[in-house]
């Protein structure tokens, strides 16, 4: 019956609360009834400590106490209710209509909260966004008092940043902590982990929405990968592309971090974990938005080609093993589910927002970026419903909003680091405004593109070289020899094959000095008879 329905279980429960008598209150329990008009005046132009929220309602509304009760978990912000029956004090303070929100903050400024929807939820996300407004701990934080060396003076500049932009600097900074930095935990690639690492270049090279000397160096590291015929590969190897040592033309990465939306209030927070979750996120709005993109590449056809790929790169590299072991549980439990690629996008923000909730109140969040269900309703309204009084979502509007929010179209390019001068910041808020010498496309040049391959080839070289040297053979002892023979056959057939010969232009070249040997061989043995027979007629003319 009507009574048994959700939202009334819901509200007797509240009512149940608000009626106890003070003796036998739960001491977690916050007052629910209304507070007077002289209690909120005496708190306004006063410094706090904390935030205090104040909601005004009617007498029949539950939403200021569902407020209450939503935020009793969180620290540094408290919430009162109060009703409207005093006029006058509602239009001193610019309230024109109820529920309304209306805020103090700690340093003694206060104002009416804009919300676009008067609904519980949307009250209840805005406030826990707050800065400083975080889940309280079961036990006091104590952090590790960090010692004073020289190379933590640095003072870090905060960045302005819009949250509702995608900036390339997190990007990129994630691109390159992944390839520099976690990578390098790993001495040589080999088995499942160079299949994810070549999965994962792959479709970075095809989807990634970067600058042209970014994806370019994504494009030849994935060729690299493809063109050497290898089990085992070495780190090393990899980092000297990335780090362009053959100074191939046109690729570059930027060589240190520079967080902008990933920045943390602490160096130590946020950071790159945040710009993982950006970058995949990227790109399986990518993969939605360009289905053609990854043709010829052997990983079309699979809806959950991004996701698995994400799966495999956290089991092999990501360095929190309880968060490796948290993504194998959510993938395991619904992951094959996904059939489209906008599925795909919708089960990684689904479950973006499981960790987001797990993590809420953790030491590892940021008290200056509390973990909140996100996309919040201040930067996408419309993916927020409420039905029977509880929050729900409106999946067709966060699909909408996702595919707006990672398309290339909604990217800054401000504080990302110039290919020319590593030490200065571009300044440009859009790609029209960023370096052009970087948005230009490769030029057809045949020397550049002859030079680029010969820099590749020499680097597949120093490959087999290094693993001829340092590893000896790849599986086996008693394989050495023939390990180390077949590794130097290798080279030879990787030197050969790099300057662009196909194993038609090979054959070709057999017939060609087969038919030239047969040649010279005819003509000697013509010339050496002849040369008898005017030998004989020059003697017997003689004679």
């Amino acid at each position: 019956g009507a009574d048994r329905e959700l939202q009334t279980v819901r509200q007797m429960m509240i009512d149940f609360l608000q009626n106890h008598s003070q003796e036998l209150r739960p001491p977690a329990c916050p007052p629910l009834d209304p507070v007077l008009s002289s209690d909120i005046t005496s708190l306004l132009d006063k410094n706090s400590r904390h935030y205090t929220a104040i909601v005004f309602e009617s007498n029949n509304s539950y939403v200021g106490r569902e407020v209450i009760l939503d935020l009793i978990q969180y620290e540094n912000i408290v919430v009162k209710r109060a009703l409207n029956f005093d006029k006058p004090f509602l239009e001193k303070l610019g309230i024109t209509s109820v529920p309304s929100c209306y805020l103090l903050h700690p340093n003694g400024s206060h104002g009416l909260i804009s919300i676009l929807k008067p609904l519980r939820s949307f009250f209840s996300s805005y406030l826990k966004s707050l800065p400083g407004v975080r889940k309280k701990l079961l036990l006091p934080l104590q952090l590790p008092v960090q010692e004073n060396k020289g190379e933590s003076t640095e003072i870090k500049v905060w960045k302005e940043f819009d949250k509702s932009k995608l900036y390339m600097a997190d990007l990129e900074s994630g691109l390159h902590y992944l390839l520099r930095v976690e990578l390098a935990t790993h001495k040589t690639l080999e088995g499942a982990e160079l299949k994810t690492f070549k999965d994962f270049v792959a479709v970075s090279a095809k989807l990634f929405p970067g600058r042209q000397p970014v994806v370019k160096l994504l494009e030849t590291l994935q060729e690299w990968l493809v063109s050497l015929p290898l089990d085992k590969i070495p780190y090393d190897a990899i980092l000297d592309l990335v780090n362009n040592k053959m100074r191939i033309s046109g690729i570059f990465l930027p060589k240190k971090v520079q967080w902008v939306g990933c920045q943390g209030s602490r160096p130590e927070l946020r950071g790159y974990s945040c710009s993982l979750w950006k970058l995949f996120h990227t790109l399986t709005v990518q993969a939605a938005l360009r289905p053609k993109a990854l043709i010829n590449t052997g990983l079309e056809d699979n809806p959950q080609i991004v996701l698995q790929i994400m799966r495999r790169y956290i089991h092999h590299f990501f360095g929190c093993k309880a968060c490796t072991q948290h993504f194998e549980e959510m993938a395991k439990e619904s992951m094959d589910s996904v059939k489209t690629l906008d599925k795909a996008v919708l089960w990684l923000w689904e479950k973006h927002n499981v960790v987001n909730n797990r993590l809420a109140g953790d030491l590892t969040e940021d008290p200056k970026f509390p973990k909140v269900q996100w996309p919040t309703p201040d930067i996408c309204p419309a993916c927020h419903e409420e039905v029977k009084g509880l929050h729900s979502w409106n999946e067709a509007q966060v699909l909408q909003f996702m595919k707006y929010h990672y398309n290339s179209e909604n990217i800054l390019y401000k504080y990302t680091e110039s290919q020319t001068d590593p030490s200065e910041t571009e300044q440009g808020d859009t790609r029209e405004g960023k370096d052009k010498s970087l948005l230009k496309k490769p030029s057809g040049n045949r020397e550049n593109k002859s030079q680029d391959k010969e820099n590749v080839l020499d680097s597949e070289s120093k490959v087999l070289d290094k693993l001829i040297a340092d590893h000896g053979p790849v599986k086996g002892s008693g394989k050495s020899a023939v390990g180390s023979a077949n590794l130097k056959e290798t080279k030879q057939a990787v030197s050969f094959l790099g300057i662009g010969f196909s194993n038609i232009d090979m054959s070709l070249c057999v017939i060609l000095y087969v038919a030239s040997s047969l040649f010279l061989m005819i003509m000697y043995f013509f010339f050496r008879m002849r040369s008898k027979r005017w030998k004989v007629k020059y003697y017997r003319s003689s004679v």
